[in-house]
């Protein structure tokens, strides 16, 4: 089907007369006559009521007005949507874990939405493996996830990394943990922690039974505040992102315990797939909020 009949047709509608659509389609009348004749030739029916004036849509007419202008409207989106001078519009699918949506709903959310007002984000929160293969399988368009130091998102996402934080592991005083331990020592104790799905809580856990160390995990809980909170109170014992931790209301009331055999940092990324057009802008201005945030500092 050629789109500019269906365009002249729909002027002809729009307008009621064949030389008013033609003085919008800057042709002449004979042209938009050809092209609305075209499409009934094409579609083998009368579009039009000549005998009215101002002209009508036939019965038929009037159903193929309301789905060519479907079409019509869908080829604009269309085109936009590949064109990178256009202003970004629709959906940006954005995730993010647990840990760092506090930080993310601020400043680089509020950016995002001041700089592409047209833009609507649609924000899920999970943990990074799942998030990850949200953005592997196009249900979402980038995602901010957390990898432990030495692993990195998968080589079929374009990835960025901006923040390095390290990981402590606290406990309250009245434990009676010395600062200065091992994970041997740790496996007596049950731990506060995020539920299954959590990456550094896999971390963790492959390293204890790579040691044959029992995990007990007592208390699943969503937030870092949350687990802070139940571990300064001596539920058990905790693991945590530096930044998290100074900025917690309990941690002058946990004590950090120094693991000789359990030491890594927790590595931030921006990962997505090859992006529209109509993306790279806000993704690009996400990636550079993400490097402003306090924890980037450290990277």
């Amino acid at each position: 089907m050629n789109t500019h009949d269906l365009a002249a047709f729909i002027a002809v509608v729009d307008s009621g007369s064949i030389v008013q659509a033609a003085n919008k389609l800057h042709l002449t009348q004979p042209a938009v006559t050809r092209r609305v004749q075209g499409l009934e030739s094409l579609l083998g029916v009368q579009l039009l009521d000549r005998q009215s004036k101002p002209l009508r849509p036939s019965a038929a007419g009037r159903e193929v007005y309301r789905k060519g202008r479907q079409m019509l409207e869908a080829e604009s989106e269309l085109m936009t949507s590949v064109n990178p001078a256009t202003e970004p519009a629709g959906e940006l699918r954005l995730g993010m874990p647990p840990y760092l949506a506090d930080m993310m709903l601020a400043t680089p959310v509020d950016r995002l939405r001041e700089c592409f007002p047209r833009l609507s984000l649609r924000i899920q929160s999970t943990w990074s493996p799942g998030l990850t293969a949200a953005v592997e399988n196009d249900m979402l368009d980038a995602a901010v996830v957390g990898f432990a130091d030495g692993s990195t998102p998968p080589s079929s996402l374009v990835a960025h990394p901006f923040s390095r934080q390290p990981i402590r592991i606290v406990a309250a005083p009245s434990l009676g943990l010395p600062t200065r331990t091992d994970l041997k020592r740790l496996s007596g104790f049950s731990w506060v922690l995020s539920q299954n799905g959590c990456g550094m809580r896999s971390v963790l856990r492959r390293t204890m039974e790579a040691s044959n160390l029992s995990f007990d995990v007592t208390v699943e809980a969503v937030g870092s505040e949350l687990q802070l909170s139940l571990v300064a109170r001596g539920a058990g014992v905790g693991m945590v992102t530096a930044d998290l931790l100074e900025r917690s209301s309990y941690r002058d009331r946990l004590k950090v315990l120094q693991v000789a055999d359990f030491r890594t940092d927790v590595v931030g990324w921006l990962a997505y797939r090859p992006l529209p057009p109509r993306l790279e802008a806000p993704v690009a201005l996400l990636l550079e909020e993400l490097k402003k945030l306090p924890i980037a500092s450290r990277f």
